[in-house]
């Protein structure tokens, strides 16, 4: 290296930086927001590790990631304790952000932003380190407070979640400090930000492997002291629910999914018990290193840490009186890019969350998407219609809406097929607001749309339970007739109209002065499902008008 990292701290970090000539540049905000399509980066210095994070945000907060990085580089390793950056993990990180620099310019990133936290906040020669990092690499770092960490982590949490209803705890447990944030209907309560990350506590409390059980206690008695009071004021709240936004939290969230014999492909909203963490505890401290490392769905970079970061999440989630964990994986970076984007967010709720992240999944693979969007308003129709006959809840609607702005955006990947992979593109799109078996029942109804309907053996049917099994087949078969109803994508039918006769469903179709002969043929070829399932038959026909329609040159006139 050409540059020495543990120089001598000689004054604040906010001094004047010499930046390479095509540095980049933080955001200026301005009234109404950013242009469409920008590109940003986000860049989050923990002390665990490095992550980067470039995306291209649209001024009505949609998010399309482009790309994700990831390393290790462990600055909390003994920095906590001896006061210092290590090294070793100093000159990492320093490789990593140039890394990080260097795929930053080739995605054409156009502004970025990065901060550094507990690590680097609280070394001695950690104001030098970021003076260093930004000479080297060009890239703005800047150290922020624990309150500023809480913050963004919430912006994030609440942009990925809406976070309506509650109370919910966040809690983000990183190498060097814990962020909590109590949240009701979308509003952050309180706001904490703790000394007390799995590097600080390993490296001080747990020094044998596996640790001893008088370590364990001496932990123990560590957080009762230093969150007693935050925990008495969560419990008299009625929390409903503690939601991870850390790799450490969701890390325990996936082994405890994979205990129960669950695919933990997208962690995002997935859920452990309080139970299953405290069975989780004894598993974890039960072990050494190499016999953790071979547990089901451990991050097996973060095996030392997991002993600290279990007994934490156990004693938080009892004392707590939290009967669940929800993983969500928006946490400081997203927050950041957020923040760089100048977007102004309030209070959302998740159904707000759940639309906005549909549409941008269905315009990434469909573009304006016409045909989605009229055969999501036809099934609407018919799930009006008949929801009551299908036995059907209201809540069953925006599944079925959501399914049809979705259901052809396989095409993107291949025709014949198209109906299996936009089951796949939905499982992996990273839609936000929604919990995995929802993500299932989309995906289900989507590919629904045509062929066969997966047998009741196959193994994304057999992870629904039976109502959930149930309802894919009333919106699939809802689906088809919908998507026949606009056989030529040229959406010329205007509205449908159902009655009951003759022992029969009819669904008479206006298309005004348009030809619908084809819709017609296609939806009539497309009922056999939904005849079964109402028990009657389904019959199509070209709506009768009693009184001729005025042309439309006349009408424009």
């Amino acid at each position: 290296m050409t540059a020495s990292v543990l120089i001598h701290d000689r004054g604040n970090c906010e001094g004047p930086v010499t930046v390479p000539r095509r540095s980049f540049h933080m955001t200026s905000h301005r009234q109404g927001g950013i242009m469409p399509a920008v590109r940003l980066a986000a860049i989050d210095v923990g002390s665990n590790s490095l992550h980067m994070l470039v995306a291209d945000v649209s001024p009505d907060g949609r998010i399309q990631v482009v790309d994700r990085l990831k390393e290790m580089v462990r600055l909390g390793r003994r920095a906590f304790t001896s006061g210092k950056l290590d090294r070793e993990a100093a000159e990492l990180a320093l490789r990593t952000l140039k890394t990080f620099e260097r795929l930053a310019r080739a995605r054409h990133v156009e502004r970025l932003g990065a901060v550094a936290t507990s690590a680097v906040r609280e070394a001695r020669n950690g104001a030098a380190f970021v003076r260093l990092l930004r000479r080297e690499t060009g890239i703005p770092v800047r150290i922020i407070s624990g309150p500023d960490e809480a913050r963004l982590i919430f912006r994030a949490a609440r942009h990925a979640l809406g976070l309506d209803g509650g109370p919910h705890l966040l809690v983000d447990v990183g190498g060097g400090s814990v962020e909590l944030v109590l949240v009701r209907d979308g509003r952050a309560l309180w706001m904490r930000s703790l000394p007390l990350g799995v590097a600080r506590l390993t490296e001080r409390f747990l020094i044998d492997d596996p640790p001893r059980t008088g370590q364990v206690r001496q932990l123990e008695k560590h957080l009762r002291r230093e969150l007693g009071e935050v925990l008495a004021r969560v419990r008299r709240a009625g929390t409903l629910r503690a939601i991870g936004t850390s790799g450490t939290v969701n890390g325990l969230v996936a082994m405890a999914c994979a205990a129960r014999g669950e695919d933990v492909a997208r962690l995002h909203g997935a859920r452990a018990r309080a139970a299953e963490i405290a069975r989780l505890r004894q598993r974890i401290l039960g072990a050494g290193a190499a016999r953790r490392a071979s547990l089901p769905g451990i991050d097996t970079k973060r095996v030392d840490l997991m002993p600290a970061a279990v007994v934490l999440l156990d004693l938080l989630l009892g004392q707590a009186r939290i009967p669940e964990l929800m993983a969500c994986t928006w946490a400081l970076r997203e927050g950041l890019l957020l923040e760089l984007a100048g977007l102004r967010s309030g209070p959302g709720d998740a159904a707000s969350v759940r639309r906005r992240s549909v549409e941008a999944l269905a315009e990434r693979f469909a573009g304006p998407n016409a045909h989605g969007r009229q055969v999501a308003r036809l099934a609407l129709a018919l799930f009006d219609a008949t929801a009551d006959e299908l036995r059907l809840p209201p809540s069953a609607r925006e599944p079925l809406e959501y399914a049809a702005l979705l259901h052809d955006i396989g095409h993107a990947i291949d025709h014949g097929r198209h109906h299996r992979h936009s089951a796949y593109l939905i499982r992996t799109g990273e839609l936000l607001g929604f919990e995995p078996l929802d993500i299932e029942m989309l995906a289900l109804v989507a590919r629904g749309h045509r062929k066969q309907l997966p047998s009741p053996s196959d193994p994304d049917v057999q992870v629904l339970p039976p109502p959930m099994r149930r309802r894919v087949r009333a919106l699939a078969a809802l689906l088809r007739v919908s998507d026949a109803l606009d056989r030529t994508q040229f959406s010329v039918v205007r509205s449908i109209r159902t009655s009951h006769r003759g022992g029969r469903l009819l669904i008479e179709v206006d298309s005004g002065k348009d030809n619908a002969e084809l819709e017609l043929w296609a939806a009539q070829r497309r009922v056999d499902l939904l005849a079964r399932l109402l028990d009657r038959p389904v019959l199509l026909r070209l709506r009768q008008r009693t009184t001729p329609e005025m042309p439309r040159a006349a009408i424009r006139a």
